[in-house]
């Protein structure tokens, strides 16, 4: 995707610039979006078993059916890390999708427990709590590294059983969490109002499936398989195809957000000149532009240093985590020039954001109100 914005990004610039026609455009956003489907387990490694159904099987008929779903979408490749009952080890499923510089990437997964009466979904994103229950599911997912040979080699030394290896979490990482939150919320929500499941929430821990991807990433748990009836529904057919029409409409509800922010509306509406030529106006009164180039649990100092040599740097806190922006500015043409100036600096996810009275408000919605230019 960093590839892919870019273009757009660039050949935008070179339109302002006078370089360039936007009939050109049609070449620069040709790219298709994404998506790496991560079936858990496989293999020799059949996860969990929950009255006797196999986590492994499960997981792949979903992941299965979700990228079958996708596919019919011509603007979104769909890459699997498995399509058989195979073992792949966690290092190569990030490796499939790091090369494959994608979108999004989405494992899948079925959950257990020793009591029989839980049930729900659970989708994951990278986090840092290390407490509780949130750690016993890392510790049970990240021990499938156990069956692979030169693990210590790979994981440079990671001990799933201590909760301190699974701290280590950086910025570069982190940049990733609030996309990769929406997505989940997306798909939570999903699982409650179409499939009608319930939702054990959004969680957060240090996943090392997804803690080495270089996109958005989340872990979804479909449901407990050590639950009677939620086992059953889930080793259904029509139970598997339910939960991943969930997953599908969520996926592509984000890239529609997504687009909205790198597509065809980029240069915000157009004004008549007095001379009756179309010119882009780009100046929005009582609207203030930002680059978010990261969102972290880490507290850091707006300093340069911190931001690969950026300067103005702003940072607010929202929730556990702190989102950091670069530049500030009602010029929709320069935002656009200091998110290039981002990506350009490493920060290839970096979006673009609108704030009015101090409030963030929707991009589209800023970008539609010509009042306010």
């Amino acid at each position: 995707m960093q590839t892919k914005v870019k273009s757009i990004l660039v050949f935008w610039v070179f339109v302002f610039m006078g370089y360039l026609t936007p009939s050109a455009s049609l070449l620069a956003q040709n790219d298709k979006f994404i998506v790496v489907l991560d079936a858990g387990h496989g293999g020799g490694d059949p996860g969990n078993v929950g009255n006797g159904y196999k986590e492994k099987h499960i997981a792949l008929k979903v992941a299965l059916e979700v990228g079958k779903e996708l596919e019919k979408n011509p603007d979104i490749e769909v890459i699997y890390t498995r399509k058989t009952d195979v073992f792949v080890e966690l290092y190569k499923r990030a490796d499939i999708a790091n090369k494959a510089d994608a979108d999004l990437f989405i494992s899948i997964h079925c959950n257990s427990v020793g009591n029989p009466r839980p049930h729900g979904t659970e989708t994951w994103v990278l986090g840092e709590k290390n407490t509780g229950r949130n750690f016993e599911v890392a510790k049970k997912e990240n021990e499938v590294i156990f069956l692979e040979e030169n693990y210590e080699e790979n994981y440079s030394g990671f001990d799933p059983s201590s909760p301190e290896s699974t701290i280590a979490i950086g910025i570069e990482q982190e940049v990733y969490v609030e996309q990769s939150i929406l997505l989940a919320r997306k798909i939570e929500n999903n699982f409650v109002d179409k499939a009608k499941r319930k939702s054990r929430g959004l969680k957060q821990h240090s996943l090392l499936v997804i803690r080495n991807t270089y996109m958005p990433s989340i872990l979804v748990e479909l449901g407990f398989l050590t639950n009677k009836s939620e086992g059953a529904f889930l080793n259904s057919k029509r139970g598997q195809s339910i939960m991943a029409k969930a997953i599908r409409d969520a996926v592509l509800d984000y890239k529609a957000e997504l687009d909205q922010n790198i597509g065809s509306n980029i240069l915000g509406p157009s004004v008549t000149s007095s001379d009756g030529l179309n010119e882009t106006s780009n100046i929005y009164k009582d609207i203030t532009f930002k680059v978010q180039i990261a969102a972290s649990s880490k507290d850091l100092a707006t300093k340069p240093y911190n931001f690969k040599g950026l300067n103005d740097i702003s940072k607010l806190k929202s929730g556990s985590l702190y989102k950091y922006y670069f530049g500030s500015t009602s010029d929709y043409a320069e935002i656009l020039r200091l998110q290039e100036q981002a990506k350009n600096s490493g920060y290839g996810s970096s979006f673009v954001v609108a704030f009015k009275n101090g409030e963030q408000i929707n991009l589209s919605e800023a970008l539609k109100n010509t009042a306010n230019k």
